[in-house]
């Protein structure tokens, strides 16, 4: 090897180096999902903060009950889903394999899990609504069902998609583990 300024080693341009200088692929990746995974969480913290405000606005009666209905029951345990998106936002700066698995599962505790029975608790006022065109709680003029099965998949979607690529990201940082512990 040659240093900056002097004389080139006989037989090389240099360019036989270059393989030590790209960042390894498991990094690369890396950054990229937790990129994208601070991206799905804050629309998941947007989501949450619009629930919030739905139900305060409900119980502290701000508004006519014609214009803001009353929270569903599965809104009250999906308040608790901001937390594993602040356990997988403190997994970052050290990948800390831990805290992101126990964001996973708490994912699925606190977020899938109360969209489920969200789902559920909604499918007869969405059928009554569907079929009979009978709707008894509003939202601003719309049906809260409506709305609400609209938060539901939005949420789901959102959730699906972190968990995918917190999966990913565990997998890189697994990668990066094991190619340390060879050496």
């Amino acid at each position: 090897m040659a240093s900056r300024g002097g004389p080139r080693a006989t037989g090389t341009d240099g360019s036989d180096y270059q393989h030590r200088e790209r960042v390894a692929s498991h990094y690369q990746m890396s950054v990229a999902l937790k990129l994208e995974i601070k991206k799905l969480i804050y629309v998941h913290v947007g989501l949450w903060l619009l629930l919030l405000a739905q139900m305060c606005v409900g119980h502290l009666k701000l508004l006519p009950h014609d214009q803001v209905a009353m929270p569903y029951q599965w809104e009250y345990p999906y308040l608790l889903s901001i937390l594993p998106s602040l356990l997988g936002l403190l997994s970052f700066p050290r990948n800390n394999i831990s805290y992101l698995v126990l964001s996973m599962i708490s994912t699925g505790l606190f977020s899938v899990a109360p969209l489920i029975y969200g789902a559920m608790e909604m499918f007869p006022m969405a059928q009554q609504l569907y079929r009979h065109g009978k709707a008894y709680r509003f939202i601003f003029g719309f049906s809260a069902v409506s709305v609400m099965y609209l938060v539901v998949v939005v949420a789901a979607q959102v959730h699906g998609w972190q968990l995918y690529y917190s999966k990913k990201l565990l997998d890189s940082w697994f990668t990066s583990t094991q190619e340390k512990k060879k050496k």
